[in-house]
């Protein structure tokens, strides 16, 4: 088995039996500006911090890949709706100061069997980082 990361309870892996892996990964971070007007001047730019980072992904789920497509997208929509904070990892590595919690989802139900269940689905995910301090 290649793991390839988790989110909380979440596992990315690769295995002979059993594929949940993330696709077009991408991190984005920006700064917090406050823009302060002058009578007659320019503006003056203050810098107030970083704004919190946000990473996207998406995985696709195949019934062919040892999952169940509607179940493992479902789990996504628990911890959006319950706002629960997860630790992120690739590899080994954690990713960001804290944790992360899921900003947003998109589920994409791409196939169904002869009995209206679920066989592929696409998952569009965005976390966001989430302080504790």
């Amino acid at each position: 088995m290649a793991l390839i990361g988790s989110f909380g309870d979440i596992i990315f892996e690769a295995s002979s039996k059993r594929i949940s892996t993330i696709d077009d990964f991408s991190r984005s971070g920006s700064g917090r500006w406050a823009k302060h007007d002058r009578q007659q001047q320019k503006a003056i730019m203050e810098f107030l911090g970083p704004e919190l980072d946000d990473i996207s992904f998406i995985m696709r789920f195949d019934v062919r890949h040892g999952v169940n497509p509607k179940k493992e997208m479902d789990r996504f929509l628990e911890k959006c709706r319950s706002g629960q904070a997860e630790t992120l990892i690739i590899g080994e590595t954690p990713l960001g100061m804290d944790k992360w919690v899921v900003k947003s989802f998109k589920q994409g139900w791409k196939q169904f069997d002869g009995a209206g269940r679920l066989l592929v689905g696409n998952l569009d995910v965005t976390l966001e980082e989430y302080m504790q301090r």
